[in-house]
């Protein structure tokens, strides 16, 4: 099988930094009072059910040998008591701790999609939006059982641990001393273990992520897939990616599997010489061993190896969480690079001069697609942008919207550099309407008012029938309320323009960007359409994009670009008088003879 871009993993970390770690942390930091109170709770609860064992060999070899039972009683009660306020605390720890772990988790999320908000479109043009999706969602809600109980769990039983070896040496210190004995067997099978289970679900995670990807291109294509018969490759294709991410998944966890197990085999190699040796110790002629000694201790050892299996399993989970806090953190650290200068200040009003000085753009350094460009388009006038497919016409209209920054020379708009300028403050005067014509799901009112939400009914269907648009939308069930579906699969193409037009019109800009308009609308739709844009188009500078020429007879102005520079300019007469490239694209298109 072809190998596909949804096969590239991406690059693994060799070691991990601990800043992300620190950054973590100042996530956590505004809920450090709420998660001190929860600690002080759990190991106040903690030290009293420590003192449990001891009521069980007082009981043992005082109270019931002396058939005391007042004391019997009392110390049933006591232990009844603690089990309720341990109870109680666990209660309130899991409310507490839940809702601070929700929130760090909605801070985090909130943090990524807002970066994700403010990249420029190169970001997405290299990326599987199914890749970048996984993060915002899957990796985010991976750490979720991490902030909601690991790190709390992890500092209380950490202090456990502490109290619990305390208490086995005020019991004996010489099964104490046997017992840690398997703490460094321990210690030498999680430095064993720790760099290939780390690699192991950074591997998972790419995984995760390229099958991720590759369903959100599936279900997004559904219609070509189905149209070119091509199911079962596709199923091919997902089979091998689901296979992989398996292979991936089980040969991560079997490292998480091997931590509880080996702390299970020590827990129970070290008990076993515990209560051999605790039996010689209570058939010692000299200072011999209590049973009730022996019982508690027991109980201390089962208490002893709890800790430690929850700190096992936090490491697994911090394993686990790092593999994921590498990707979240590298798309919060992604530079913006089309961003506002610490200077910037705002754009004045718009008129509409605009102007390109010796532009110089590329998408990859050393494949320029626009060479030195230089032209002036006065305010009102309209602009036609024609050539081959490549040739750099949309990148155009992205540089006037500062979609992108110039590699050299300045974009200006009324003499001003629109790199100076908050980008808020340029893209609010301008109406842009992309080749590709997105419907957000919500009713067709909600997506022609995106572009300004304070307009009103009424100037929504103005701008409506100004696209002729008005007609075909009552025509549908509950007219301008109809709700559509994501991408606007229930709209014809022609229709998605249509709606799409309405909302870059409605935000009444200065500047106007028609890319590829027309393209899926009717001829005589087109007809129509073009009487209505001529009031609008009064007093506005436009660039129109088109590959239908005509549409774009009327224009003050038309440039053929092609080999990154403008090969021709003129008006419609004009150019094809010169019969150059522009004359052969229209007679071409119009199989005209002469």
């Amino acid at each position: 099988m072809a190998r596909n871009r949804y096969d590239m993993d991406e690059v693994l970390e060799d070691s991990f930094d601990i800043n992300q770690l620190k950054r973590l942390a100042g996530y956590i930091s505004p809920y450090k009072t709420k998660m001190a109170g929860v600690i002080f709770l759990m190991l106040s609860a903690s030290a009293l059910t420590m003192t449990v064992p001891l009521l069980f060999q007082q009981i043992m070899d005082y109270y019931i040998p002396e058939k005391n039972m007042k004391k019997i009683l009392f110390a049933c009660v006591l232990t009844l008591l603690i089990a309720a306020y341990s109870a109680l605390s666990m209660r309130q720890k899991t409310k507490t701790m839940t809702a601070i772990g929700q929130s760090i988790i909605h801070a985090i999320r909130s943090d990524i999609f807002c970066h994700l908000q403010e990249l420029p479109f190169s970001y997405y043009d290299d990326r599987p939006h199914g890749k970048i999706q996984v993060r915002v969602v899957n990796y985010v809600n991976s750490l979720s059982d991490l902030l909601s109980n690991g790190i709390v769990n992890t500092i209380t039983e950490l202090c456990n641990l502490i109290f619990i070896i305390l208490f086995m040496f005020f019991c004996d210190a010489r099964l104490t001393l046997i017992c840690l004995c398997g703490l460094p067997l321990l210690a030498v099978v999680i430095v064993f273990i720790k760099k290939k289970q780390r690699r192991a679900w950074q591997i998972q995670s790419n995984k995760q992520s390229n099958l991720n990807a590759y369903i959100a291109e599936s279900i997004n294509g559904i219609r070509v897939t189905q149209s070119f018969v091509r199911e079962q490759e596709n199923t091919g294709i997902f089979n091998n990616l689901s296979g992989n991410y398996r292979k991936a998944w089980m040969h991560a966890v079997k490292f998480n599997f091997t931590l509880g197990p080996s702390v299970d085999m020590i827990s129970a190699i070290s008990t076993s010489f515990v209560y051999i040796l605790g039996v010689k110790f209570i058939l010692a002629p000299e200072d011999p061993l209590t049973v009730g000694v022996l019982v508690a201790f027991t109980a201390y050892i089962n208490r002893f190896w709890s800790p430690i299996n929850t700190l096992a399993a936090f490491y697994n989970s911090l394993l686990t969480a790092i593999s994921y806090l590498e990707r979240i953190f590298e798309t919060i650290d992604e530079p913006v690079k089309v961003k506002d200068a610490p200077d910037a200040g705002v754009m004045p009003s718009i008129h509409g001069d605009v102007e390109f000085k010796d532009v110089c753009f590329s998408y990859e350094p050393g494949h320029r697609i626009l060479d030195h460009i230089n032209f002036k388009v006065n305010q009102g006038e309209t602009y036609a942008i024609v050539g081959p497919t490549g040739a750099g016409k949309s990148t155009i209209v992205n540089l006037v919207s500062r979609f992108y920054n110039v590699d050299s020379g300045a974009v200006l708009i009324d003499s001003v550099d629109i790199s100076t300028v908050t980008i808020r403050s340029l893209r609010t005067q301008m109406g842009v309407m992309m080749q590709d014509s997105f419907i957000f799901a919500g009713t067709i009112m909600d997506n022609i008012r995106y572009g300004n939400r304070e307009a009103t009914d009424e100037q929504v269907m103005e701008a409506a029938k100004t696209v002729c648009a008005h007609d075909f939308i009552m025509s549908m069930e509950n007219g301008y309320y109809t709700e559509v579906n994501e991408r606007g699969s229930r709209l014809s193409a022609g229709q998605r323009q249509l709606i799409s037009f309405a909302r870059a019109l409605l935000a009444d800009p200065k500047i106007l960007i028609l890319d590829e308009a027309t393209s899926s609308i009717d001829t005589e739709t087109e007809i129509l359409l073009q009487r209505g844009l001529s009031k609008l188009l009064e007093g506005r500078t436009s660039f129109i994009i088109a590959h239908r020429l005509s549409t774009i007879k009327n224009a003050d102005c038309i440039m053929y670009v092609d080999q990154g520079g403008i090969l021709e300019k003129g008006t419609h007469e004009e150019l094809l008088a010169q019969k150059g490239a522009y004359y052969n694209l229209y007679m071409s298109q119009f199989d005209f003879l002469g």
